[in-house]
């Protein structure tokens, strides 16, 4: 679909088709059409003259026409990724009515595959991340090794699959520091086990994707994919499922026993082709939360050492300290074999063969001469990147930028120079903080006018709650779907578009985590952090924005400039301002500044829920209250006894503000979470904050 399409959308309607901000998680099938390597993000560079204004006010999903349209290249259409092995074949189920059966014909045979339907199994699909599996829609094209490449890596993981290894422990840990290229040796790993149908089930985390990072989805993940695999399993876990639907709500370790040791206990193992058969999980570093990244390696490591589970688990991480403490731990070690993925100029003669090949195919696509770029340059780039094929791949997808306005040799000489400065900053073989360089030097290539806002749309990409599409981005930050585009366009060696069916508009993509990890470190980025006080002043313009919403009438007026269409309710874009502010607030360990709190002392609580949409979003309250000045968390959100008349709850629950502004909002647990975002009037006989009073009136439950 053409890049031309977008521009479109965001000229020619003020009714953009658009479903309401309910985070979307796609199922395998959806099949994302990329916008990457050739053609590229196509986006003209604006002159100097011209001026992105930082803010414009525009309507959610009613997004006024842009300026100076800019996007011409199709996006290449998506290609089907590849099957899994079906090691259904080998279970004795499988050979049913037919198994015995000779010469006959059958007419105008029918078969119809009803697996999913009214079964467990849909309700445990909805559980999972189907998004990080390893032939997901979502990852296609996924990162892999170039052929020729990390074949003995591979080797020695597909051995210790085939016990063909001197290794002989259920649990191998691959390890290395960001942009070594473990997820591309775990994705070649995979297909090459998917190929001796040793391949169990994967899951590829990223915290750069809102439906990728959750450990409560791990397991569920893993149960289905085996679901797929195995008719028995199948069969035993949707009945588990149908009966107790909240399974998949339970702890990990609970989740574990429940969906895979108890359904495992009650079918032959040894002829449904599951024993020995390896499951992938790559980049735990990235699941939310450490303390989840090391249950979820203790569980793992009990299950190998109690045989509770008969599968080989392959993991890749980062080098990070909790992980390493508990892969060293003695209840781990014993069951673990373990390598690192070092940065090593070793395979200089891979880096070659990939810059080779990814040169030739930019002089076919720009017509360029044989002898571009030299042999000396070549052997330059394949010296500077000292083993890091994270730099290797942005290196070419700088030089392939479509943006540029000298094409691809100005692209090559830009980097040549930047080679010459970057020496003397970081001194030779030190590709790690050269990496952190090249970061620093595509940003400050984005016009000045436009930085800004690529600021703010990076805060959003680490407020993995939701998938931001680029309409939700002009939503949430007013500005013109246009602004958005353009200036996305300006970083396309380190973003992309990717575009899912059923959505109207492209989602931003990371093509690495390391990239939002340099913009939110301010001892990398510096002055272009994206925390700190430049996250101070969007959380206080994000909060003046929702008290001038909290200030009015429901429908009337509203913000200056805004305008919906028709058929927009205009609590739909309140919710979503208010959900903006919140997730804002509760950064981990990023204290929110002493105007934006005292601010937050008067806030109107009440009208807050009043006006918002029943969306069921929920808000961690602990993270919030650790990031407020201590004197004033009191004031704003604390933890007591509910103060509704006639509630017998007897737990604490979060309560918000104080006197005329004091409000108990809903909530359907007593862990961590503030409030649901949700306008609800409680039934009779329960209190707002959730409780069920067995004698209460509805008046007295009222807030």
């Amino acid at each position: 679909m053409p890049l031309s399409f977008w521009r479109s959308k965001a000229k020619a309607s003020d009714k953009p088709s658009h479903s309401c901000p309910t985070p979307r998680r796609s199922t395998p099938t959806d099949e994302p059409t990329a916008i990457q390597n050739t053609p590229n993000l196509h986006v003209s560079q604006p002159s100097t003259e011209s001026q992105l204004p930082v803010i414009v006010v525009a309507a959610p999903r009613s997004l006024p026409p842009p300026i100076n349209p800019i996007i011409s290249p199709d996006i290449p259409s998506p290609l089907t990724s590849p099957a899994r092995s079906d090691l259904s074949q080998q279970h004795p189920h499988t050979q049913g009515h037919f198994s015995n059966a000779r010469d006959f014909v059958i007419n105008n045979p029918q078969f119809v595959n009803n697996v999913h339907a009214g079964s467990g199994l849909e309700i445990l699909l909805k559980a999972s991340m189907p998004n990080a599996f390893h032939d997901s829609g979502a990852r296609y094209p996924p990162p892999k090794c170039h052929h020729a490449t990390r074949k003995d890596y591979i080797a020695k993981i597909t051995d210790w699959t085939q016990g063909k290894s001197d290794h002989s422990e259920p649990i191998l840990w691959m390890r290395g520091p960001f942009g070594v290229g473990k997820t591309a040796v775990a994705q070649s790993s995979a297909e090459a086990l998917e190929s001796l149908q040793m391949l169990l089930a994967t899951l590829f985390f990223s915290r750069s994707y809102a439906d990728r990072d959750d450990p409560q989805r791990f397991i569920p993940s893993i149960a289905y994919q085996i679901a797929t695999k195995c008719p028995s399993f199948a069969e035993i876990i949707s009945t588990r499922i149908l009966r107790d639907p909240a399974l998949a709500t339970k702890s990990l370790s609970k989740q574990f026993d429940e969906l895979l040791v108890r359904p495992l206990q009650e079918i032959d193992i040894a002829r449904s082709g599951l024993s020995g058969c390896v499951v992938i999980i790559d980049g735990l570093d990235e699941c939310r939360g450490s303390d989840a990244q090391c249950e979820i390696i203790k569980i793992i490591a009990a299950s190998a050492r109690d045989r509770t589970t008969p599968f080989r688990w392959f993991i890749t991480s980062r080098p990070e300290d909790p992980i390493i403490r508990t892969m060293n731990s003695e209840a781990v070690s014993p069951v673990l074999y373990h390598f690192e993925l070092p940065v090593s100029r070793e395979i200089d003669h891979e880096i070659l063969i990939y810059l080779t090949d990814e040169f030739s195919e930019i002089r076919k696509h720009q017509g360029l001469p044989e002898s571009w770029p030299s042999e000396e340059v070549l052997a330059l780039l394949v010296k500077r990147t000292s083993g890091l094929w994270i730099y290797a791949a942005t290196i070419i997808r700088f030089i392939k930028d479509d943006n540029s306005l000298g094409g691809p040799e100005d692209q090559l000489q830009i980097f040549l120079e930047f080679v010459k400065d970057v020496t003397a900053k970081v001194g030779l073989n030190n590709p790690l903080a050269e990496m952190d360089c090249f970061y620093d030097l595509i940003v400050r290539r984005v016009p000045l006018n436009a930085i800004t806002i690529l600021r703010k749309i990076l805060i959003l990409c680490t407020l993995n709650n939701l998938v931001y599409t680029t309409d939700r981005i002009s939503l949430v930050l007013r500005l013109t779907l246009n602004q958005v585009i353009r200036v996305c366009g300006f970083i396309q060696s380190v973003a992309t578009f990717k575009v899912y069916p059923g959505d109207d508009y492209p989602h931003l993509e990371l093509y690495h985590a390391s990239f939002l990890d340099f913009m939110a470190d301010p001892a990398r980025s510096n002055e272009l952090c994206i925390y700190g006080d430049f996250l101070d002043e969007v959380r206080r313009e994000s909060f003046r924005w929702l008290h001038e919403m909290c200030s009015s009438t429901k429908y009337q007026p509203l913000p200056a400039g805004v305008i919906l269409r028709e058929d927009e309710e205009w609590s739909e874009f309140y919710s979503f301002t208010l959900l903006h502010f919140w997730l804002l607030c509760g950064q981990f360990d990023c204290p929110i500044d002493a105007l934006t709190a005292a601010a937050l002392r008067d806030f109107p609580f009440r009208r807050m829920l009043e006006m918002v949409q029943d969306s069921g979003w929920s808000i961690n309250g602990e993270r919030i209250r650790e990031n407020l000045p201590v004197d004033l968390r009191g004031k704003i959100i604390r933890r007591d006894r509910c103060p509704i008349i006639g509630c017998t709850r007897t737990e604490d629950v979060w309560i918000l503000g104080r006197g005329k502004n004091e409000i108990v909002p809903y909530t359907d647990t007593i862990a961590d979470l503030l409030f649901t975002l949700i306008n609800r009037r409680p039934p009779p006989g329960e209190c707002p904050c959730g409780s069920k009073p067995a004698e209460e009136s509805e008046e007295s439950g009222e807030v």
